[in-house]
C-alpha cells in the first residue's frame, strides 16, 4: 500500500479566509483492498482533506488527531463551512487546528474515493460500513502514518461509523461522538426509506441494470424528495414555507438541483452500505467516553424509538444526550451545528483528557 503523494492541493475560495490553517487535500490507495464479503479492488483511492500538523509525544503517539466522518452522500469537505469549521476549528475554540490535526476523509463510494460511478457501475464491489471503517482506519494509520486518535467523531453515517471505530478499535481513540443516529441494526422506517428509495432507482425504466447513458430522472426524483422530507425539520419547513405557493416554489426549485447532483448507483450503494451494521452485541467493546447526541426533532432517529437512552448502558463510560427542538435545531441536519451541541463536546473533551 502506497502513499500517494497529491498534498499540497489546498482548497481555495472562501475557505482560504477562514480562520484557521489552509485545508490540504490529498489521496491515498490502499493496494488489494478485500472487502468484508470477498471481493477485491486491486487500488481503492481514498480521498481525504486534513487541517493543521499531527504532533506526538515523547513515545512517538500522536496526540492531537481528531478524525471527522461524513453522512450517506456527503464529502470530508462538507464541514469545511462557517457553521461547523467556523465554530470550531478557529483560535481558542474546541478543536483549534493550530492545536489539532483534523482529518476528513471521503468514505468508500463518495466525494473523491473510489465509487461505482468511476466506470464499473454495478460491478463495484459491495461494501458495508464495516469495510469503510476498516479502509478509514487503514489510510489514518498506513496512509497518515496516525496511531492514535484524539477524538473521533461522526455525522448521521459518519456517527454510525464512529459506533463501529469504537467497538472495533477500542484502544486507538481518547473520546467518541456519535451525532445523529442509533447503535442498533438498521430496521423500522430507516430501513423503509432506504429500500424505497434503492427500490424507486431500480425499478425506473432508464437505470438500465447501472448501464444508464443519463441519469434515471423518475426515480432519482422519487428518491431526492423521501430524503428531504426525512432530513428536514418540520417546524422551521412550517416556518420558512408558511403557504402551498412557497413549498410549491422551492421544491421546484431544489430538488431538480438536488437530482442532479446525484449519480444513481453511488446512491444506491451509499444507502445499501447499511445493511449489516448492528453495533449493538459489541458496545460493551467500547472503552473510550462516548457521548451520543441526537436532536428531538430528527425524523430519521425519532426520540419515541427510546433506542439510545435504552443501548448506552451498555457503554461503559457513555452518555447520551437528547436536545430538544427550538429555533435552532434543525431536523437530522442538526448534527451539522456546533452551535447547538458545542458544550456537550467541549465536556467530551475535558473529562478525557486525562486518559
Amino acid at each position: 500500500m502506497l502513499r500517494n503523494l497529491t498534498l499540497g492541493f489546498t482548497l481555495c475560495g472562501a475557505l482560504a479566509a477562514a480562520n484557521y490553517p489552509a485545508p490540504v487535500e490529498g489521496d491515498w490507495i490502499a493496494r488489494d483492498f478485500r472487502l468484508t464479503n470477498g471481493e477485491t479492488l486491486p487500488e481503492l483511492r481514498l480521498h481525504y482533506t486534513t487541517i493543521g500538523k499531527p504532533e506526538r509525544s515523547g513515545s512517538g503517539a500522536v496526540r492531537n488527531a481528531v478524525l471527522i466522518m461524513h453522512g450517506t452522500g456527503g464529502t470530508g469537505a462538507q464541514f469545511l463551512t462557517e457553521a461547523f469549521a467556523g465554530q470550531l476549528f478557529g483560535p481558542g475554540q474546541l478543536l483549534d487546528a493550530a492545536q489539532h490535526y483534523i482529518i476528513l476523509p471521503d468514505a468508500i463510494g463518495h466525494g473523491k474515493s473510489s465509487k461505482p460511478s468511476d466506470g464499473l457501475r454495478m460491478r463495484f464491489p459491495k461494501y458495508t460500513y464495516d469495510d469503510m471503517v476498516r479502509a478509514q482506519y487503514l489510510l489514518v494509520t498506513e496512509g497518515l502514518g496516525v496511531n492514535h486518535l484524539r477524538l473521533a467523531m461522526g455525522t448521521s453515517m459518519g456517527a454510525m461509523h464512529t459506533w463501529l471505530w469504537g467497538e472495533t478499535y477500542p484502544d486507538f481513540m481518547d473520546a467518541l461522538m456519535p451525532l445523529a443516529s442509533q447503535p442498533v441494526e438498521i430496521g423500522g422506517e430507516n430501513r423503509m426509506v432506504r429500500k424505497i428509495i434503492i427500490d424507486a432507482i431500480e425499478r425506473d425504466p432508464a437505470w438500465k441494470n447501472g448501464e444508464y447513458t443519463t441519469q434515471p430522472v423518475p426515480g432519482l426524483t422519487c428518491a431526492v424528495s423521501i430524503l428531504t422530507i426525512m432530513t428536514s425539520s418540520p417546524l422551521q419547513l412550517q416556518k420558512q414555507y408558511p403557504t402551498r405557493e412557497s413549498v410549491d416554489a422551492m421544491l421546484e426549485k431544489t430538488i431538480p438541483e438536488r437530482v442532479a447532483r446525484e449519480d444513481a448507483n453511488d446512491l444506491i450503494y451509499a444507502l445499501a452500505a447499511s445493511r449489516f451494521y448492528n453495533p449493538e452485541p459489541n458496545l460493551g467493546k467500547i472503552q473510550a467516553p462516548l457521548v451520543a447526541i441526537n436532536s428531538a426533532d430528527d425524523l430519521v432517529n425519532p426520540p419515541e424509538l427510546g433506542i439510545a437512552q435504552r443501548e448506552i448502558q451498555k457503554v461503559k463510560r457513555g452518555r447520551f444526550i437528547l436536545i430538544p427542538i427550538s429555533d435552532e435545531t434543525r431536523g437530522h441536519r442538526t448534527h451539522s451545528l456546533p452551535s447547538v451541541w458545542g458544550r456537550y463536546l467541549g465536556q467530551l473533551l475535558q473529562e478525557s483528557e486525562s486518559k
